[in-house]
């Protein structure tokens, strides 16, 4: 089997670069394939990893190059040490090392090969993994020790400047700031004007606006934000409670937070209270006054949003489900407190679909579910598919044939380039390139002979899942009317749906009836690929 090249830039790598060292790839590239050269090893593939990630997770190439290895696609992975394969916790370094271990595949550094079979080597391995999680943590905290200072002397560190401002390089200094950018700057300053103050009537007195309505106005007067085609609340909302606005710099307020859920580890940004918060002044000057801003935050204070425990309890049976036909978001309930039937509705004040009443949107979902059943009951009945099935197999297995013949003749000339190059006729970089182009076509023919494969096994699997498909959707519309829960009703219907497209473009204030709606449902159908 062949053998692969994984060479990944580091943070080191880049201050090198910076000095005037050389490109870092360029350099690692070659010295491994002189040492494959030295060896004698059949190089065909080379891995680039250019992000310099914690974990498996924010590395792609690593990723891929793992699943391969997984698959004992290679005998061997050249890398210029250890290290560069995994830094991460550990439980990415047992990733790692029983990855290499399971598949047997060895590892070759300049300076030493490591057998997974060895015991020796397999501990020689897990140690130099384990010290480069330790290298990776001293320099982390140093970059953390070094951010903090830079917050603490009012420096600007995101990679964005916020609403209103530009990111600024500092004059004769490191580091970045913030200088107002005055056609947003304008629009913030608006912001806080409406919510604080209000908006002037006819009478000359003033109506202060809450966030949706500034969101509304925003929208009518057809000022945009930076980077979507209109206003949110949710965003109107940071604006308000940034303290960047009056020269403060605010940090560990969106802090990562690492959990277990459904035996992964996922990363969450919580908003954090501003007591926890590290807030210094800044060295930008500030777009709103002090008061202004301190009368925001009452306001905000008393108009808090709904506590989190509130906010999880499913109160809507089409929870996640239903999507707006014209704006493409998830539409939400909206209740009257009894005053009137519950909505549904899209929460983009800029969006004209028009709401409906829940009710009426549940009622045509199922109605809709149970006709498309009747529809799906037939073409299952009439289907003529099994004669046609038997002579696309045949069809398949005729070009599977044809692909492993291909396969071994790819093999052979692969072979041949090699005793091209011992005996001198090849070039290094011939050699390569012509060994490349032999790897492309061997990994396309075994590309085309998986998805052959899987085409087969995916009609067999397509026909069983079509039969169980049938008798859950049956007892969703069997069960429903008595669930006991908006909770079990959504969870029944996610089951059998994958989404619901909703329109309305009648208004009941203006003589359209209520009922007059379309909806385009998305079953949960066997997946062909």
């Amino acid at each position: 089997m062949p053998y692969c090249l994984y060479v990944r830039k580091s943070r080191a790598d880049a201050e090198a670069e910076a000095r005037g060292e050389g490109e870092t790839l360029t350099r690692h590239i070659n010295a491994l394939l002189e040492l494959a050269k030295r060896r004698q090893l059949n190089v065909t593939k080379i891995y680039r990893e250019i992000v310099s990630g914690d974990t498996i997770a924010a590395r792609p190439i690593a990723q891929q190059l793992l699943n391969e290895v997984g698959q004992g696609m290679w005998d061997g992975v050249l890398v210029m040490e250890v290290e560069r394969l995994a830094r991460g916790d550990t439980i990415d370094q047992g990733i790692v090392a029983q990855t290499f271990k399971f598949s047997g595949t060895r590892i070759i550094t300049p300076i030493k090969d490591y057998d997974p079979n060895d015991e020796f080597d397999e501990e020689y391995f897990e140690f130099g993994l384990f010290m480069s999680r330790r290298e990776y943590k001293t320099i982390n905290r140093r970059l953390q020790r070094g951010r903090l200072a830079s917050v603490k002397e009012g420096k600007w560190l995101g990679s964005c400047a916020p609403y209103g401002y530009e990111r600024v390089k500092l004059a004769n200094d490191k580091g970045c700031t913030l200088a107002p950018y005055p056609p947003e700057a304008e629009i913030v300053t608006l912001i806080f004007s409406l919510y604080t103050q209000g908006e002037q009537q006819n009478d000359g007195t003033f109506r202060r606006l809450g966030v949706s309505l500034i969101v509304r106005k925003l929208n009518e007067l057809r000022i945009r934000p930076r980077v979507s085609e209109h206003w949110s609340p949710a965003t109107i909302r940071d604006i308000l409670i940034n303290p960047v606005y009056i020269g403060k710099i605010r940090w560990n307020w969106r802090h990562g937070v690492k959990k277990m859920v459904d035996g992964q580890v996922r990363e969450f940004r919580p908003r954090a209270p501003i007591e926890d918060c590290i807030l210094v002044d800044g060295l930008h000057p500030a777009i709103v006054d002090n008061e202004t801003f301190a009368l925001a935050q009452e306001y905000m204070a008393n108009n808090p949003r709904q506590p989190v425990p509130a906010r999880q309890k499913v109160m809507n049976p089409l929870a996640g489900l239903v999507i707006c036909a014209k704006c493409g978001r998830r539409m939400t309930r909206r209740p009257y407190g009894g005053r009137q039937p519950e909505t549904l509705m899209c929460k983009d004040t800029a969006c004209d679909n028009i709401s409906s009443a829940l009710h009426l949107v549940e009622a045509r979902i199922l109605d809709a579910l149970r006709n498309w059943l009747a529809e799906y009951k037939l073409q299952l009945g009439e289907d003529s598919s099994a004669a046609n099935n038997k002579v696309v197999a045949a069809a398949n297995e005729k070009a599977l044939q044809q692909l492993t013949a291909e396969h071994a003749t790819l093999c052979k000339q692969l072979d041949n380039i090699y005793d091209l190059l011992e005996q001198g006729i090849y070039t290094t970089d011939q050699f390569l390139d012509r060994s490349r182009k032999l790897s492309e076509r061997i990994s396309q023919n075994e590309h085309d002979a998986a998805v052959l494969n899987k085409s087969l096994a995916a009609d067999k699997m397509r026909e069983i899942s079509r039969r169980q498909l049938i008798p859950k959707v049956e007892h969703v519309l069997e069960v429903y009317s008595s669930l006991p829960s908006a909770k079990a009703k959504n969870d029944m219907l996610k089951e059998v749906l994958e989404k619901v497209v909703y329109i309305k473009t009648s208004d009941v204030r203006k003589g359209g009836s209520p009922d007059n709606f379309q909806i385009t449902i998305y079953p949960k159908l066997p997946k062909t690929d």
